[in-house]
């Protein structure tokens, strides 16, 4: 099925937009207490986990780059700002790769043609995203002297947000797949189908 292109990037936006405002407003009530920290699912990350499974490497290079660059700004941002836009950029490039280069017979084939990633393929991109970008995001911080904690104190929350970024992913990536599968396709194509059947 070809793709719309504004669709899609339409689908992108909303999906990046709603999981900041569930990541910054409702989520942090909810934070699980380590080290003094509070953690949350990723929600952002797991948007650009979804997009890098749905779409080409490039086009998730750069909604990771976007998406990291949103989250650097919103509020209540406490660190120099691109640091998450490094490590989502990161996160896009390398979920991409490994997904779209080692995949091609794993994935199932639905009626319409459209791949759709196995729960096990969400999951470990899940765990492999969390991983990546909370440590990209951790050194960063460290070079650049703007860590809030120290490097002792990161493991247990990269641990604990692993944990949370898996489970969340459950809902998250199947929730933008559809919505990027919805706004993505190409109206053209699906009149055509509707007009042969």
């Amino acid at each position: 099925m070809r793709t719309n292109s504004a669709g899609r990037l339409l689908a992108v936006i909303v999906a990046v937009v709603g999981a900041l405002m569930l990541q910054v407003t409702v989520l942090p009530h909810f934070a699980w207490r380590v080290g003094g920290l509070g953690v949350v699912p990723d929600l952002v990350l797991l948007v650009v986990v979804a997009t890098a499974l749905a779409t080409d490497t490039r086009y998730a290079t750069l909604t990771g780059f976007f998406a990291g660059l949103v989250l650097d700004i919103a509020p209540p941002a406490d660190h120099l700002a691109g640091r998450w836009a490094l490590a989502l950029t990161v996160v896009g490039y390398v979920i991409g790769r490994l997904a779209h280069d080692n995949t091609a017979e794993v994935a199932r084939f639905e009626p319409d043609g459209a791949r759709r990633p196995p729960l096990t393929l969400v999951l470990a991109a899940a765990a492999g995203a969390s991983f990546v970008g909370t440590s990209v995001f951790a050194l960063t911080g460290v070079f650049l002297n703007d860590a809030s904690a120290g490097v002792g104190d990161l493991l247990p929350v990269a641990l604990v947000a692993l944990v949370l970024d898996v489970i969340a992913a459950l809902v998250v990536v199947p929730a933008v797949w559809w919505l990027l599968r919805r706004l993505g396709a190409d109206r053209a194509a699906q009149q055509t189908q509707w007009a042969r059947a």
